[in-house]
């Protein structure tokens, strides 16, 4: 997330364009909405990770309806990927824990 935010930062400092406020909706999801999924997933790793899945894919989802298509490259998923991993180890620490005798 801080690479994300270091291009932020850049834009602002370079005085590049603002978002229309379509691209404020994109922004929201990806790389916000992510983001925050990742941050709760620190805490609550089931919770977080479900959050920042549909996030990503929600940007997917708005992208193909704004222009489309989907997004090229890979790079979304791999920013919103620990968001799976996270999911997984939610649901199975979740399930090894009932599991204990």
């Amino acid at each position: 997330m801080l690479f994300i935010l270091a291009f932020v930062i850049g834009e602002i400092r370079g005085g590049g364009a603002r978002p229309t406020a379509e691209e404020w909706v994109g922004l929201a999801l990806w790389p916000v909405g992510v983001g925050v999924g990742l941050g709760v997933a620190w805490y609550r790793e089931k919770l977080g990770g479900i959050f920042g899945l549909a996030c990503f894919l929600a940007f997917y989802v708005w992208n193909l309806f704004r222009s489309g298509r989907l997004p090229r490259g890979p790079f979304f998923f791999l920013v919103a990927a620990p968001s799976l991993l996270f999911l997984v180890v939610g649901l199975l620490s979740h399930h090894s824990s009932t599991n204990k005798p």
